[in-house]
C-alpha cells in the first residue's frame, strides 16, 4: 500500500494515513453495497430465512472491520512511539473483536432457535430450553472473546486459564448431578430414542406415554394417570423399550386355553372373528392365531392383533377376553382349569 501511494507522489505520512483511511472507507462502502444489493437478493430465493438474518447481521461488522483495517494501516505510516501505537492498535482491534462478538452471539441465537424448533417437532424437546442453550452459547462466546482481547492487550492469560480450570473443576464436581442430567438431555435430544407421544417401558417395568422431554428430566404418564419424573442421566444409562417405534402400532397378545378334544380350527376361526369385529383392532396388519403348546390340562393358543392406541391396551384386552369367554360358552368350547386324576389302589391282605 505504501509503494502504491508513493507511486502517486504521496510521501507525507499524514497524507498517506488520510488517503489510506479514505480508500478503506470506500472499500467498506463497496462491501456494504455488495452485501445489501447482491447477497440479500441471493438469499431471498432460498427456502429458509435463516440466511437472510445472518446476512443482515454481518452487514455492519463487515463495514466496521473494513474502516478500522484502514485506520490500523494508517497508524503504521505515522511516526509515533511504540506505546501510542500499541494503544491505538489495541483500541481498533478491540472495536473489531467486540463488533464481531455481538454479531456471533446474535447469529448463534438464530441458529439455536431454528435448530431446536425444527428438531423439537421430531424429538419432542420443548422450546422453553432455547434461552438456556442460548445463555450457554453466550458464556462460551464471551469467554472466547475475552481471551482474544486479553491476548491483544498482551495480558498473560496463563494464570487466568489455570484459575478457570480449577474453578471449573470445583463447579463441575458440585453440580455433577445437574450436569449429568443436562448431558443426558442432550443425548436424548441428539439420539432421539423416543419423542413426545411415544409409549415406552423403562427397565424397572414402568410403562407409559412420554408427555414431556426437558433439559433436566423426562416425564412419563402411566395408564393410571400417574406422572413419573425420571432424571435424564438415568434414562441415558438405562434400557428403554419404545413400543411406538419403528411403527406406531402396538401388538396385543391374548393367551387362550381350550380343552383337549376341541377343534383347533374352530377355535381359531372364533378368535379371528372376534378380532375382525373389534373396532379397536387394526385390519392391517391383520390378526393371527398361534397354537403355542400342549399344556398339562389344555391346548394353549395365542391371539395376536394390533392397535394404534397404546393407552387403550388394558381396555382392549378386557373387551377381547370378555368376548372370547362369551363366544366360547355360546359355541360349546370348554375352557379347562387345572385338574388332577387320582387313582386309588386297594392292596389285598
Amino acid at each position: 500500500m505504501s509503494e502504491l501511494l508513493e507511486s502517486f507522489n504521496i510521501t507525507s505520512p499524514y497524507l498517506k494515513a488520510l488517503v489510506t483511511i479514505a480508500a478503506f472507507a470506500a472499500i467498506a462502502k463497496i462491501v456494504d453495497i455488495f452485501v445489501s444489493q447482491f447477497l440479500k437478493r441471493l438469499t431471498r430465493h432460498t427456502e429458509t430465512d435463516i440466511d437472510d438474518k445472518i446476512v443482515e447481521l454481518i452487514h455492519k461488522p463487515l463495514f466496521i472491520t473494513s474502516v478500522f483495517a484502514g485506520v490500523i494501516l494508517s497508524i503504521s505510516y505515522i511516526e509515533l512511539s511504540e506505546k501510542p501505537v500499541f494503544y491505538l492498535n489495541g483500541i481498533c482491534y478491540t472495536v473489531i473483536v467486540l463488533t464481531w462478538l455481538f454479531a456471533f452471539i446474535k447469529i448463534s441465537n438464530i441458529v439455536i432457535e431454528d435448530f431446536i424448533q425444527k428438531r423439537g417437532e421430531v424429538s419432542g424437546l420443548r422450546n422453553d430450553i432455547i434461552p438456556f442453550v442460548e445463555n450457554i452459547s453466550k458464556i462460551i462466546l464471551f469467554i472466547a472473546g475475552l481471551m482474544v482481547l486479553l491476548s491483544l492487550w498482551k495480558v498473560n492469560i496463563t494464570p487466568l486459564v489455570a484459575s478457570a480450570g480449577v474453578a471449573g473443576a470445583a463447579v463441575a464436581f458440585a453440580a455433577k448431578d445437574m450436569l449429568g442430567n443436562f448431558f443426558g438431555g442432550l443425548s436424548i435430544f441428539m439420539d432421539k430414542p423416543f419423542k413426545i407421544g411415544d409409549h415406552v417401558v423403562l427397565d424397572k417395568g414402568e410403562r407409559g406415554e412420554v408427555v414431556n422431554i426437558g433439559i433436566r428430566s423426562t416425564r412419563i404418564k402411566t395408564i393410571d394417570d400417574i406422572l413419573i419424573i425420571v432424571p435424564n442421566s438415568i434414562i441415558a444409562n438405562s434400557k428403554v423399550v419404545n413400543e411406538s417405534a419403528p411403527s406406531p402400532v402396538f401388538r396385543i397378545r391374548i393367551p387362550v386355553s381350550a380343552a383337549y378334544g376341541s377343534d383347533v380350527n374352530f377355535v381359531e376361526n372364533i378368535l379371528l372373528d372376534i378380532a375382525a369385529n373389534s373396532e379397536n383392532i387394526l385390519k392391517e396388519p391383520g390378526a393371527c392365531v398361534r397354537f403355542t403348546a400342549f399344556g398339562d390340562s389344555s391346548l394353549n393358543l395365542e391371539l395376536l392383533c394390533w392397535t394404534r392406541e397404546g393407552a387403550l391396551r388394558g381396555l382392549i384386552v378386557h373387551q377381547l377376553n370378555s368376548e372370547i369367554y362369551k363366544r366360547f360358552n355360546a359355541s360349546g368350547v370348554k375352557m379347562p382349569f387345572p385338574q388332577r386324576d387320582v387313582h386309588i389302589y386297594r392292596e389285598e391282605a
